[in-house]
């Protein structure tokens, strides 16, 4: 698939068809090309959690305000920042910046790859972090940032309208 047709055809997926389960393969080749996201000094600070377990799954949708379709998602991918992996390098900035955008890097490889697979994605950043730890039982330099749910969508979606670049873009000459 051409990056552009990737870029301009993914969208938020949140329904899935549960009967529909993606292989292993697959999402290792998803999570590689997670891999292959940019990063500060090439640390690669983030971690995966790759969940398919019901009653954890229904912990984390609990965790995320009761997103269902996380709960639906054959499979969920937390994505987390080694924080102490970013601060070895960059101290204070690494820790509290440097790792998390290099985390959300990673998660937009994520979705990208998996709609250059066929499947659906939704990227959830709104979740009681404590609670995902500790249903994880993540260390303390560990700090799960994202959930993307990832299956085969149950219906067709449309892509929301995005804004212009006239609307964001200032040229400094």
């Amino acid at each position: 698939m051409e990056i552009y047709e990737a870029i301009y055809g993914r969208l938020s997926v949140r329904s899935f068809d549960e009967k529909k389960d993606v292989p292993k393969e697959i999402v290792d080749k998803i999570l590689e090309a997670g891999c292959q996201a940019p990063s500060a000094g090439n640390i690669q600070p983030w971690r995966f959690w790759v969940i398919r377990n019901p009653e954890l799954k229904a912990m984390i949708s609990t965790a995320a305000l009761n997103q269902r379709y996380i709960l639906e998602a054959p499979v969920i991918i937390i994505i987390c920042a080694d924080l102490n992996a970013s601060a070895e390098a960059y101290g204070k900035r690494g820790r509290e910046l440097y790792s998390i955008q290099d985390a959300a890097c990673a998660t937009e490889n994520i979705l990208l790859a998996a709609y250059s697979e066929g499947l659906g994605a939704c990227w959830a950043g709104a979740f009681y972090e404590e609670d995902v730890t500790n249903a994880l039982d993540l260390p303390s330099h560990i700090r799960p940032l994202a959930i993307v749910s990832l299956g085969y969508s149950s219906l067709a979606g449309v892509k929301p309208d995005k804004m212009p670049i006239e609307d964001v873009v200032e040229y400094v000459d």
